[in-house]
């Protein structure tokens, strides 16, 4: 074991141009990075000098201090299942339907009310912050259900914590999973979406939950469990595997920046293994909204965070900066776009940072954390742990 601790940051959506199928996607020229940079005279100096910026070109840097590259998707889809799924090294070739057009048809409309015995209301694409400005009061005024999808392979269930208490909530998204498992609609995830606030000022709560499928094999986060590692989940990933292999859950924050600061809390502690943190917001909040100059101020704010986080790192710890998927704010939709992700890894003992060859999927930063662990990788992916001197 080279190294005791592995904390993993994954940038939500902050993708860094066409992966190879993109045409497949209709994502054809997406570059999620570059078309912010090119929108919005950007300022991060730190995150420049990892070389976050060449990884949108892949051009060399000798003078940075960590080591950089991309990652290409192989995995089907651009959803953050099979993003995150090709991360912890786990194959996905199911082909979830997506409903960003026209949202979801009558019939499966009619099958959830039926079943939870509650009117739904809203039934569009759009993003929670708008749907939420939108339906928020009617919500408030007679109970019905919020139902919308933010693109993709997503089915999302907002509802007022006063009017639908949380535990209500979860148990009707609970029996919407059921149903949108079915081969008819083959719906990737359910999302649970609380918020509070009144007269028209709703905000979203930290009380999100997602509900997707419980992954068909073991990941490289239940071989680091079985093998009495830490596996701790700061967001998302443990909902997105159902809490397989995950040994701590925190709940991510509505903001990046309070996510970070549970991270930092986290890197406090004594414990060998893995932390993986998800930043949320760049993608629910701007990539979404199409919000550029937000995208782009938020990658500033996550630029003054490095040098904290950095300083937190122990010598026997290394940090791994990646993403799930790109959203390139300036597509003309507000879906997901099927990009390869940045690749940057930092730690304090590391003296040869430089450019490292392209990752053909994903999946090489699970098998490269499995081998750092002496775990069984999951067959999928290459580890790169010797290339890191």
């Amino acid at each position: 074991m080279r190294f005791k601790r592995i904390f993993v940051l994954i940038l939500d959506s902050l993708g860094v141009g066409e992966a190879s199928d993109a045409n497949d996607y209709g994502d054809n020229g997406a570059n999620t990075l570059k078309h912010i940079i090119d929108n919005y005279d950007i300022f991060i100096p730190n995150l420049k000098k990892l070389g976050f910026l060449n990884t949108i070109n892949m051009d060399d840097n000798p003078n940075v201090d960590a080591y950089y590259t991309i990652a290409k998707p192989t995995n089907i889809g651009k959803d953050s299942i099979s993003g995150h799924y090709e991360i912890i090294g786990l194959e996905s070739k199911v082909h979830f339907r997506s409903f960003s057009i026209q949202a979801f048809p009558r019939e499966l409309i009619e099958t959830i009310e039926n079943t939870i015995n509650k009117r739904i209301i809203g039934n569009k694409v759009i993003d929670g912050e708008s749907i939420l400005e939108e339906l928020g009061d009617r919500h408030i005024n007679y109970g019905s259900l919020i139902l919308y999808t933010s693109g993709n392979s997503t089915l999302e269930i907002a509802a007022h914590e006063d009017v639908v208490p949380i535990s209500k909530l979860y148990s009707y998204c609970e029996a919407i999973r059921k149903i949108t498992q079915r081969d008819e609609w083959r719906v990737a995830r359910v999302i649970a979406r609380p918020f509070n606030g009144k007269n028209g000022k709703y905000k979203f709560t930290n009380d999100r939950k997602d509900y997707t499928l419980k992954p068909n094999k073991k990941s490289i986060l239940n071989h680091l469990k079985d093998n009495n590692y830490s596996v701790i989940s700061i967001g998302k990933l443990n909902d997105i595997v159902d809490g397989e292999g995950i040994t701590k859950v925190i709940k991510a924050s509505t903001t990046n920046i309070e996510t970070i600061n549970k991270m930092s809390d986290i890197m406090s502690k004594n414990f060998t293994g893995v932390c993986i943190t998800d930043l949320s917001e760049f993608d629910s909040s701007y990539g979404h909204k199409k919000d550029i100059n937000g995208y782009a101020a938020a990658i500033e704010e996550l630029d003054v965070e490095i040098p904290l986080i950095i300083n937190r790192l122990n010598t026997d710890d290394i940090l791994i900066i990646t993403a799930d998927h790109g959203n390139d704010p300036t597509f003309e939709n507000s879906f997901h776009t099927r990009e390869n992700v940045p690749v940057i890894i930092y730690g304090r003992n590391l003296k040869n940072p430089k450019k490292l060859p392209v990752l053909e999927t994903m999946a090489d930063i699970g098998a490269t954390i499995a081998d750092n662990f002496g775990v069984d990788n999951t067959g999928l992916g290459k580890s790169f742990l010797d290339q890191l001197k």
